[in-house]
């Protein structure tokens, strides 16, 4: 398995599961968008990031790292994780956040804020807190989740 930044030419094979991950509306809060619209939102430019952990050529998961605020803000880093709903299991998403809080400190960054990680995503809760993660505050009713209603959103951050 192997980790490595991406490029354009990685969007169609990270477009499948970033689009299936949206569309359930569990985690994230962006808009089911077509694919090029959704590449504006994860393929960014510089200063931002993104990376993917790959397989025999086959991408399975992918990581958005970018500075969580301009000008003043931007020694704190922000991620936001996807990992293929069909790899669930392997454990690609410790060994993604390992990598990418890796490249986050190398890059300069002081640490790492997340700023809406949806409270039912225990999952995502559990392995943020199993990496010294620790949730600042919980922002109440900030998540329509489609089976749960209105749910919070946590903060979370941690040193690098």
């Amino acid at each position: 398995m192997r980790f490595r930044e991406a490029d354009a030419t990685d969007w169609p094979k990270i477009w499948p599961f970033w689009h299936r991950i949206v569309a359930e509306g569990e985690t994230y809060m962006l808009p089911d968008v077509g694919p090029d619209e959704a590449a504006r939102y994860w393929m960014l430019p510089p200063p931002a990031k993104v990376y993917v952990l790959e397989e025999d050529g086959r991408v399975l998961a992918s990581a958005l790292l970018k500075p969580n605020q301009p000008a003043g803000g931007d020694h704190v880093a922000n991620a936001s994780f996807m990992v293929d709903p069909d790899q669930a299991g392997r454990g690609l998403g410790r060994r993604l956040a390992e990598c990418v809080l890796t490249a986050a400190g190398e890059a300069g960054y002081l640490a790492m804020q997340f700023n809406a990680v949806v409270e039912t995503n225990t999952h995502a809760v559990r392995l943020w807190k199993s990496l010294g993660f620790e949730v600042l505050a919980t922002v109440p009713d900030a998540f329509r989740h489609p089976r749960h209603g209105l749910v919070g959103a946590h903060i979370m951050r941690r040193a690098l």
